[in-house]
């Protein structure tokens, strides 16, 4: 861009845009121009292409912060200011310049790199922003918009992975493979899958969030499974071997030992979450399991069992702990 062209044009006027616009405002307002003037939306309109230029342009030096800042410096110096080549005439940007370093109306000739080198060092950088691509070189190309969506899935296949498609509002429809052991709440990121870019840039993103049913028997944990197996009291006693659900496969069986509490965690290796960190393990919790209704005869026998016992109170040991404390 050349120098004169940042007091030449008001770029916030070019925008339609006020002098303290916000920069989601600004992008939004660009977004929009950018769309209607764009040549390929106006195919061989002349006139659509240079106000496109004109857009591209203003937002290019606009969306920049620092650019910003020294185009609002430099037209705050003196709208309508102009480089002189060392001819006749006076006035313009010889003496916008001039008293500043005690020359009055004395002519000047900047050569390429005087002029944006002594502005570079005034106001703490290199010369103006140039154009950086984008549409015939009128400022940078855009990146098109990421989007969201977001999935629900059932326990099983969010553990074992899956390929789903989904349905845009107004688009076609998208695949999307699902990796084994997403999680609750993951998002997802797929590249390339978002909003087209205005002016040729790098499409836009779909961001997926990926939300799990829940299990009624599975819970997870990390990689491992958890899973609550009942017991009854006389296995927990003295002891069985019993069987054990699997997410998926069949029953595996374990062996509770004799006096087996409740809340003691069974493990087995292998069968929990698999995912490129790894496979967790399925942890089975014993609960003792309390019959709820007895015959007479049960209870009879119940009470001699009872009184087989040896006189222990197993709430001893946590009354005294507690009594620590005091």
């Amino acid at each position: 861009m050349a120098s004169q062209d940042w007091f030449d044009k008001d770029f916030y006027k070019i925008l339609g845009v006020s002098k303290d616009v916000s920069e989601a405002e600004l992008k939004k307002t660009y977004r929009k121009l950018a769309r209607q003037y764009h040549p390929d939306s106006n195919p061989g309109d002349a006139a659509a292409e240079a106000r496109f230029k004109e857009i591209s342009e203003a937002h290019s030096v606009l969306s920049d912060p620092a650019q910003r800042a020294e185009y609002d410096q430099i037209r705050a110096m003196g709208s309508g200011a102009r480089f002189s080549a060392g001819g006749g005439g006076g006035g313009g940007f010889n003496d916008v310049f001039g008293g500043m370093f005690g020359q009055g109306n004395q002519r000047t000739t900047f050569q390429a790199g005087g002029f944006e080198d002594l502005l570079g060092g005034m106001f703490g950088g290199g010369g103006f922003g140039q154009p950086s691509g984008g549409f015939r070189g009128y400022g940078g190309p855009t990146k098109g918009a990421d989007l969201t969506a977001s999935t629900t899935l059932d326990f099983i296949t969010a553990i074992n992975g899956e390929t789903i498609t989904l349905h845009p509002e107004g688009g076609a429809p998208i695949r999307v493979k699902i990796p084994a052991g997403v999680s609750d709440g993951q998002k997802i990121k797929l590249k390339g899958k978002g909003e087209r870019s205005i002016d040729g840039g790098e499409t836009g993103d779909l961001v997926l969030t990926v939300s799990v049913r829940k299990h009624p028997v599975f819970e997870r944990e990390g990689l491992n499974l958890r899973v609550d197996v009942p017991v009854t009291f006389v296995e927990a006693t003295l002891g069985a071997t019993i069987e054990v659900p699997t997410l998926g496969g069949a029953p595996v069986k374990l062996r509770v030992a004799p006096g087996t509490p409740s809340g003691r965690v069974l493990r087995v290796k292998g069968r929990g979450v698999t995912t490129t960190k790894g496979t967790g393990d399925l942890l089975a919790t014993v609960q003792v399991a309390v019959p709820s209704h007895i015959s007479d005869a049960a209870k009879k026998h119940l009470e001699e069992f009872a009184k087989a016992l040896p006189p222990e109170n197993p709430r001893d040991d946590l009354i005294q702990r507690a009594g620590t404390l005091h």
